[in-house]
């Protein structure tokens, strides 16, 4: 009965604590490097990792800018308006025009963490992401 108990609040107290963890957990973006492109005035070259902790999603959104991903570790599910979703393993890849809405980015998994590293030529000066109602 004793060893029941323990281990009944050992779970719980993992459960309890986990939760805002959870709840609040978002992807996670380091830029890598920002370079221009001055044989494309007003364009410039952003690269940069983005970490998905376990079972994280984006909100829908767009770049307005030529994206690149490719998948370093774990499994991510990618999908575009009018689109089929796609699911990317390391070293896969996956591209975005301009005016795609991007509507879903989610780390497949709900156990371990995913994280892809993002190339985009974009317009300089000008946010990389930005929200899309969908």
């Amino acid at each position: 009965m004793r060893i029941r108990f323990a281990t009944a609040l050992t779970v719980l107290l993992v459960v309890v604590l986990s939760y805002p963890a959870r709840a609040s957990a978002q992807a996670v973006a380091t830029a890598l490097m920002t370079k221009d492109l001055p044989e494309f005035v007003g364009k410039e070259v952003v690269m940069s990792t983005v970490l998905y902790p376990a079972g994280v999603a984006s909100k829908p959104h767009r770049h307005d800018a030529h994206t690149l991903v490719y998948v370093l570790e774990g499994t991510v599910i990618m999908q575009i308006a009018g689109g089929v979703a796609m699911t990317l393993a390391p070293g896969q890849t996956f591209y975005e025009n301009p005016t795609d809405v991007h509507i879903t980015s989610r780390n497949a998994s709900t156990t371990a963490p995913a994280k892809i590293l993002v190339f985009m030529i974009k317009e300089k000066g000008k946010s990389a992401t930005r929200p899309a109602p969908f």
